[in-house]
């Protein structure tokens, strides 16, 4: 049995229109996400044995804001990488690790979350996932395999998703009107 966090990056500064994608840090609200969520999966996370990261700027200020123990090994494939890559990324990660949190992006992480979680799992946490994985969501799935090199479709369940707007309403949508 191992464990997988999906951390998505929190909310990104976009106020300056000539800063790059790639260089992009956070927001105000998104660095309240990032620490209120790194609160809760401290407080109800496995530890990480190791941590998989998209080198991206708001990635990176994701990670320090969350106060998340552990150093973070900044992978090249992640920035922006769809599901078939983050499985790759996976599968190759060094000393088979019983826990490793993945931080990076969307669309690929929600498309990751459902290519592994058990397609007749009825989890009411699966639902909600299915509707949006937001800024500075957190997934967290056991996985039915013993080495990362078996991660394969389905063999995940889904055993928590937290959303910052769960732990504070003011960090949810912004609704116009």
């Amino acid at each position: 049995m191992k464990r997988l966090g999906l951390l998505r990056h929190a909310k990104a500064d976009c106020d300056d229109a000539g800063v790059r994608d790639f260089e992009r840090g956070l927001s105000e609200r998104g660095k309240r996400g990032a620490a209120l969520i790194g609160r809760a999966i401290t407080q109800h996370g496995p530890g990480w044995d190791a941590i998989v990261a998209s080198p991206a700027e708001r990635v990176r200020r994701t990670l320090e804001a969350s106060g998340l123990p552990g150093e973070p090994r900044f992978e090249e494939r992640v920035y922006l990488a769809d599901a078939p890559t983050l499985v790759e990324v996976l599968r190759a990660v060094p000393g088979n690790p019983a826990s490793v949190l993945l931080a990076g992006h969307n669309p690929g992480l929600h498309e990751l979350l459902f290519h592994l979680s058990d397609p007749d799992d009825e989890s009411p946490f699966l639902a909600q996932a299915c509707d949006k994985f937001p800024t500075a969501a957190f997934a967290l799935l056991e996985l039915a395999i013993d080495d990362w090199a078996s991660l394969a479709a389905g063999c995940g369940k889904l055993i928590r998703f937290i959303r910052p707007r769960d732990l504070d309403p003011t960090l949810g949508p912004v609704r116009i009107g």
